[in-house]
């Protein structure tokens, strides 16, 4: 399919064009044109900021049924997770199939073209294992399809409680016993256009650390996506100290976890050495801001992390809202509340972390451009709802991070083709019904 579209202003990683076109064949960008006062005869019109992509690097997709119901009262991390296994416990493949595509039809609304899902729901409650042991990974594959958006499914081991403990009741679910049944049962996905498999460590307590280099060295044969949880809670930290006499970080750096396909998620509470083995290894961060501020988890040094050399991303995790935007400001403004100075990312920073650094730690580094051979996956922000509307256009990236939300989303284009336009997904024109009833059936 070869077509053109012509974006009002683009963003073209470094600054703001007006009137660019935008030819697209075979799902990639083949021609940037710039100084394109009006739409060429027959091109799709894109008013307002178009830009790429936005790469979600960390999902936990069920975690969207969570939404609203855990605001209740106080608590901790932990007291949350209490909550997040009940809804754990009632899925199925065909109500997760339905929970997920309806999630993944809310983040192309909000400009998300791909999502990395950190998947670790593998089996039956008890653990028993599904007739097709992938069945619940296969359902979050097809639900992205579905939904129109690219996914890089980051199978997840999950094999202990805590350090030397057996998985509790909850978690029996996530387990395959050992990283070498893991492996074996993660070896038979498959992958496609729109699906990418990588690996996940779901954290150093989950996964005893003699079984970790056999996560890594799985994903490294593959030239694969390897993630994990890193730090995100002290007492994580503190566990580690005490079974191993290290940190997190440091654990993962003896066993070959650390490199440049490997994104610690979070990276909140580290030590100057665990900043410097993370930046050296050319490791990446990603940051969840408001999951981290919604579970008060603590705020991680991203600044830090990226002077020492690690590339940054970012995620919506556990979606207590989902809008990619609203993170890269937080992840600015977070730092601003720690320092108390202002500046330390550029809007087209921040875009990046958006963009490009994202879906090159999802595998997919011929993503999150705006030029020719890239993947022709692009979102439009409008620039004349009631936050966008007023500063000129050549500030339009500054307007779209600082103030821009997922509903001034536009239009959202993956491999050439419009997944949504003027606000509403092409097959799922409903998203907020969908939601509704796949979120009421889990209740049941």
């Amino acid at each position: 399919m070869q077509v053109t579209y012509w974006a009002e202003h683009a963003w073209l990683e470094t600054n703001v064009e007006p009137g660019v076109a935008l030819e697209v064949a075979d799902g990639r960008i083949t021609a940037v044109r710039k100084g394109v006062e009006a739409p060429p005869p027959g091109a799709v019109a894109l008013r307002g900021l178009t830009v790429p992509g936005l790469a979600n690097a960390h999902s936990h997709a069920f975690h969207r049924a969570l939404r609203g119901t855990v605001q209740v009262g106080s608590g901790t991390f932990w007291t949350w997770r209490e909550v997040m296994y009940q809804v754990a416990s009632r899925l199925t493949p065909d109500s997760y199939f339905s929970l997920a595509r309806a999630v993944y039809a809310e983040m192309a609304l909000a400009g998300i073209t791909a999502v990395g899902e950190f998947h670790y729901l593998h089996h039956a409650p008890g653990g028993v294992a599904y007739s097709d042991p992938n069945a619940m990974g296969e359902a979050l594959i097809a639900a992205a399809a579905d939904a129109g958006i690219r996914i890089t499914l980051l199978d997840t081991a999950y094999l202990s409680s805590g350090f030397g403990q057996a998985p509790n009741k909850h978690q029996l679910r996530f387990s395959d016993g050992t990283a070498e049944a893991w492996a074996e049962r993660a070896s038979a996905l498959k992958g496609s256009d729109h699906a990418l498999i990588g690996a996940a460590i779901h954290s150093v307590r989950a996964v005893p650390a003699g079984q970790l280099s056999t996560v890594a060295e799985w994903a490294a044969a593959r030239q694969a996506p390897l993630h994990v949880h890193l730090s995100e809670q002290t007492a994580e930290n503190d566990a580690c100290l005490a079974a191993h006499g290290c940190t997190p970080t440091r654990l993962l750096a003896d066993h070959g976890v650390l490199g440049p396909r490997t994104t610690g998620v979070h990276n909140t509470h580290l030590t100057d050495e665990d900043i410097a083995l993370l930046g050296g290894t050319t490791t990446g961060t990603c940051m969840c801001p408001t999951t981290e501020r919604d579970l008060a988890d603590g705020i991680g040094p991203a600044a830090a992390l990226q002077r020492a050399g690690s590339p940054l991303s970012l995620g919506s995790d556990s979606h207590a809202v989902i809008d990619l935007l609203e993170e890269a400001r937080a992840m600015e403004l977070n730092e601003r509340l720690r320092t108390r100075t202002r500046g330390h990312w550029t809007a087209a920073a921040l875009l990046r972390a958006a963009t490009a650094d994202g879906h090159a730690s999802l595998g997919r580094p011929d993503a999150g451009r705006l030029e020719p051979g890239a993947l022709a996956d692009f979102t439009t922000v409008t620039l004349n709802s009631v936050r966008t509307a007023g500063p000129v256009p050549r500030l339009a990236a500054e307007t779209a991070v600082f103030a821009a939300t997922s509903a001034d989303v536009r239009h959202t284009i993956v491999g050439g083709r419009q997944v949504v336009r003027d606000g509403v997904h092409a097959v799922i024109p409903d998203v907020a019904r969908a939601l509704a009833e796949s979120i009421a059936a889990l209740r049941e």
